[in-house]
Formats: structure tokens, C-alpha cells, sequence
């Protein structure tokens, strides 16, 4: 671990992602002759969990259902698992081996994927869901082809695992009784393990078990209280997973042009995502940031070949070749989607050519309908500032990239529309006449930055108002053009004070 945070900090402070830093920890111990521990392996799998845990927290199955989902899963799959079998083939190998290689790796990285978009804070966004629903499809697959393989033969009690939603009265009725603390903390950890240990004894993956276990809290207004609280325990356990990898290895010398080959065909595969994507009626900024999500070699790769390789189907040196391609995919695949954003901002003119016409699902608005105040990100703090301004009689609108939350809003009858701060397009077509000011109130820097800069590119001479979490954040703001910065946390203690002392003041003159 302390190799993994010096190697993380290092690559920190040259703008990589610090995964980057446990990845190369895990092979510079191998190097000196460290290999995994049971106890290692343990954390590793209990990060898992939790991360997968918290994924179904914010899982919706309507997405799961939707076309983008299981048509674009569903063939890529088929599509990249059949190319890989024809590779498979031209190396000589056959039959069972085949199915191993070729399904492992048309899987994309579930704990990858989920973990960048939860560090943007992209997860409940509309190419987030599209992007989680894609892997949860992977998963249920990944549990069909490991039973077909005789690594995993799911029992008859196997089909109760979907009934755990139905337990959300009764775990949503314990959950509001387990506080704020630690209680809270042991809760949420007894229902990922124990759904994850329930799933493994019927013969399937302990990771789907406790993924349907947050899925039956999903919705709950608890669970973002539950989240946080299992933060740091799923942050520091995801570290053991990434070091795993590093430590299974390097593969020999005669093995590097097929590793290499391998690593060419990523970006094939992300292709293939952008054109499924699009072909399916999404627009070009929603398929591409999508696309780089899912862009990666997935970890269920290393179980099958590992799986491969103790049945004698795989020669033993497919073992450590997989682990290094899986390892690369990763460390290239994260600082891709770090600048995903301001990449896309730079390929626009081109990949925006395939976008299909017609209404599209991801659409975004090019009118306010008259609005004088525009508020983007409809939290908490978007949504008090919403309600005042509607209260002082002020034409309001509200824009956030979470379907939820607009549900919610729609439902108490606030003009509210799908936009995503950090789509250039959205402040491109955006009518600003009439504004009189921008609220932007979302949690993520970035997305703060891109919405301020791009507003004074266009000349826009209104208000431009701003939350800020850290003090770092100001100059930032304030030199892009920011006229009005606003710290919650700060500001709302001298809140406080001020009206405590202005109720001194009024006790005092009442006595």
C-alpha cells in the first residue's frame, strides 16, 4: 500500500489519474519478487463488491431496458467477441479456448468505467446510465458464459436473487433507522457482503448479488448518505484490486507483438461503440464520451483465462499476457477519460457529421422560453436558489444532465430541462437573450469552468454566479470571468451566526 500511494502520488503531480500509480506499483513489486496474498486478493474482492454496491444504489431498470442498452451491449458484443474468435483462431487455438479469449475480451472494464464516471460525478448523468446499463448487460452475460464454461452452474435458487427488490420495504425501514454514523457505515457493508456471499452460495457471481442489493435501495433518499459513507473503505480497497493486476506479471519476450497487436485493437473497439451509439439514435457527444467510458479491457478477461489456464485449455503464460494487456488497457484508458470532455470539444466538427437526424433521446434545449434566471444542476443548492427566485416573481429555468432529478422537479411543476454543463454544444445553441443571470451550481470544477468560460466567449454581459467547495477554486473562477462566487459550507455559518445574533438582538429588546 505504501508503494502504491508513493507510485500514485508521483503520477498525480503529472496530471495522470493515481490508478496509474497502483497499476505500475503492482509490476515494480512483482519486479522484486512480491506476489499477491490471499489477504490482498480479499480487500481486492471486498472493493469489488462495494464499488457495485453503490452502483445499484443509483441504478434505474428503465435503463436497463432501453434500446441504447441492449441493442448497442448486445452487439458489440457479438460483433468484437466474434472478431476476437477469428484472431483466436488464426493463432492456432480452437474450440473452448476460443470462447475464452474471444468473450473475455469484448467485455469492458465494469470497476474502470464506474469509477471515472463516479470521480466526474457522471454516474447518474444520461451517458452515465447508458454506459452502467451496457456493463450490467455485460455482467448478466459474463454469469451465462462462465455456467456454459463449467466455472460457475448457477442452481435453481439462483432465480430468487431477483426477488432481493422486493426486500426494499423492509431493508429501506432498517436503513432509516441505522443513523448517521458508524451503525449506517456497518449497514450498508452487512448488505453488500451478504447479498455478495448469498449470490456466491446459488452459484453465481458474488458481484451481481451485490450490485441487485443496492438496486433494491435505489431511490431511496438515504442512499447518497449511504454512498458517502462507504467512500473511503471502496476507494482504499479499490487500491488492492489495481495492484493485483501488476502483480500477476510480465508476459516473455516472444509474447509482446500479440500483446501489442492487442492493445491496437482498443480503439476499434471504441469505434464500434460510437457507431452503435449513433446508429441507435444518440447524438455524437453522448456515443463519444460513452464510447471512451467503455473503452478498456475488462477483469472478467483475467478470470476466464485463469479459468482456461487451471483446466489445461491455456498454456500458463496466457496468464501474465492478460494480465499486462488488461493493466495498459487501463492506464491509457484513464487519462483518456479525465480529458474526455475537452477532447470531444476538439473532434466536434468531424464525429458530429455522423450524428443521425431527428429527435434524439439526449436532446437538449436552444430555447429558455423567456427565462430571466438560469440555473444548471438542480441539487439541493440549485433547487432552494430555484424556488426563491420563483417566489420573488423572477421567469425561471432549471437544467441538469440527471433524469432523476428532473423527474422530481417536472413532478412539482418547475420548467426544467436534460443539459450537461460540459457539452460545448449546449452554450453553442443556447438562446441567452433576456437572461439575467447564470446559476451554476453544480458540485464538478470542470463542469464549472466550461460553463463560465463558454458563456463569456459568447459575450454573454449578465450575472455569471457560482458555487465553490474549496478555496483553490476561486482564483479560477474569478479569472475566467465568474462575478459571483458563492462558498455554501462558509457562507452558510456566518448564516447562522448572523441570525443567532439578530435573535439575541430581538430576545434582548422583547425582555
Amino acid at each position: 500500500m505504501g508503494t502504491a500511494y508513493l507510485l500514485g502520488l508521483l503520477v498525480s503531480r503529472i496530471g495522470l489519474p493515481p490508478l496509474v500509480g497502483y497499476l505500475g506499483a503492482g509490476f515494480a513489486l512483482w519486479g522484486f519478487g512480491f506476489h499477491s496474498e490471499p489477504l490482498l486478493s480479499q480487500i481486492a474482492h471486498f472493493g469489488v463488491l462495494l464499488l457495485l454496491f453503490t452502483v445499484g444504489l443509483k441504478l434505474r431498470w428503465q435503463t436497463l431496458v432501453q434500446a441504447q442498452v441492449i441493442g448497442v451491449g448486445g452487439l458489440h458484443f457479438l460483433l468484437f467477441a466474434l472478431l476476437m474468435g477469428l484472431l483466436a483462431l488464426g493463432l492456432g487455438l480452437g474450440g473452448a479456448p476460443v470462447l475464452y479469449v474471444g468473450a473475455g475480451l469484448a467485455f469492458s472494464s465494469t470497476v474502470l468505467a464506474v469509477k471515472l464516471l463516479e470521480d466526474r460525478r457522471e454516474l447518474s448523468t444520461f451517458h452515465g446510465r447508458i454506459a452502467v446499463g451496457i456493463l450490467v448487460l455485460q455482467d448478466v452475460i459474463a454469469v451465462g458464459l462462465l455456467a456454459y464454461a463449467g466455472v460457475k452452474t448457477p442452481s435453481w435458487w439462483a432465480l430468487l436473487l431477483l426477488g432481493l427488490p422486493l426486500l426494499r420495504p423492509l431493508v429501506a425501514w432498517v436503513l432509516e433507522r441505522s443513523g448517521h454514523d458508524e451503525l449506517l457505515l456497518l449497514y450498508g457493508l452487512g448488505l453488500a457482503l451478504g447479498a455478495a456471499q448469498l449470490a456466491e452460495s446459488v452459484g453465481v457471481s458474488s458481484e451481481l448479488g451485490a450490485l441487485l442489493m443496492g438496486a433494491a435501495l435505489a431511490g431511496h433518499p438515504q442512499t447518497s448518505e449511504l454512498s458517502r459513507a462507504l467512500w473511503g473503505l471502496k476507494e482504499g480497497f479499490l487500491v488492492a484490486f489495481f495492484l493485483q493486476i501488476g502483480l500477476l506479471g510480465l508476459p516473455s519476450l516472444a509474447q509482446m507483438p500479440l500483446e501489442l497487436g492487442l492493445l491496437l485493437l482498443l480503439p476499434l473497439k471504441a469505434l464500434l461503440f460510437f457507431g452503435l451509439l449513433v446508429g441507435f439514435g444518440l447524438r455524437s457527444r453522448t456515443a463519444f464520451v460513452t464510447s471512451a467510458a467503455l473503452t478498456s479491457y475488462s477483469e472478467f478477461a483475467l478470470i476466464t483465462v485463469a479459468a482456461a489456464i487451471q483446466a489445461q485449455i491455456l498454456p500458463e503464460g496466457w496468464g501474465p499476457m492478460m494480465g499486462l494487456l488488461v493493466a495498459l488497457s487501463l492506464a491509457l484508458a484513464a487519462p483518456l477519460n479525465r480529458g474526455v470532455h475537452a477532447l470531444y470539444v476538439r473532434l466536434e466538427p468531424f464525429l458530429s457529421r455522423f450524428e443521425g437526424r431527428g429527435v434524439h433521446p439526449d436532446a437538449e434545449p436552444t430555447r429558455l422560453e423567456g427565462a430571466e434566471w438560469l440555473i444548471v444542476g438542480m441539487g439541493r443548492t440549485g433547487g432552494a436558489a430555484y424556488k426563491l427566485l420563483e417566489r420573488q416573481g423572477q421567469q425561471v429555468v432549471g437544467l441538469d444532465a440527471d433524469p432523476d432529478k428532473l423527474e422530481r422537479h417536472l413532478a412539482k411543476g418547475r420548467r426544467v430541462f436534460y443539459g450537461d454543463a460540459e457539452d460545448i454544444e449546449l452554450w453553442d445553441r443556447l438562446e441567452l437573450r433576456g437572461l439575467k443571470g447564470v446559476l451554476l451550481t453544480m458540485p464538478d470544477l470542470e463542469a464549472k469552468l466550461r460553463g463560465v468560460q463558454a458563456l463569456k466567449v459568447r459575450g454573454f454581459a449578465g450575472i455569471i454566479a457560482a458555487t465553490s467547495y474549496h478555496r483553490e477554486e476561486d482564483p479560477i473562477l474569478e479569472q475566467l470571468g465568474a462575478t459571483l462566487i458563492f462558498q455554501p459550507f462558509a457562507e452558510a455559518g456566518e448564516r447562522l451566526a448572523e441570525r443567532a445574533l439578530a435573535l439575541k438582538a430581538e430576545l434582548e429588546r422583547a425582555s
